[in-house]
């Protein structure tokens, strides 16, 4: 059994430029981006400017930056990217209060929210399914990363 945390002691805000070091790092740690896959601070402004917001969960007492949420706005759609919970925080819940914050965004907008998966992820999968994501059909995922 995990042990419990104070949810009090966490917080969501936006992202800072000053954030972009440790988020990275959080990146390489859950393996859910960084510059291989586009990702760099430009890129993120540039996204926030144009309608998304990317959310970071910190620990209150310690400053820590324990998980994100980035979500895009192409104006008819949100797509969520980079949502994940440092190792050492992952099974205490608190992908909940990012899932909410996201969620609650999402209704603000009224604009649909997309999101991509690996098709072993169980434990964010459950996760997505309480938030009401449902499969996109048959649909799978294609990419250009360069060209």
């Amino acid at each position: 059994m995990s042990e419990k945390v104070n949810f009090d002691d966490f917080r969501i805000r936006t992202f800072h430029e000053s954030d972009y070091k440790e988020i990275t790092e959080l990146w390489d740690l859950t393996g859910l981006g960084g510059a291989h896959r586009g990702d760099n601070i430009n890129i993120i402004l540039n996204t926030i400017r144009a309608g998304g917001v990317f959310f970071i969960l910190e620990q209150i007492s310690t400053k820590k930056i324990v998980g994100t949420a980035w979500i895009t706005n192409d104006q008819r759609r949100l797509y969520l990217h980079h949502f994940g919970i440092h190792p050492e925080f992952q099974g205490k819940k608190l992908s909940h209060l990012l899932a909410q914050a996201c969620i609650d965004y999402g209704k603000n907008l009224q604009l649909q929210m997309k999101l991509e998966v690996h098709k072993n992820n169980i434990v964010a999968k459950k996760l997505y399914e309480q938030y009401k994501f449902k499969p996109l059909e048959d649909y799978e995922v294609f990419i250009i990363r360069q060209y």
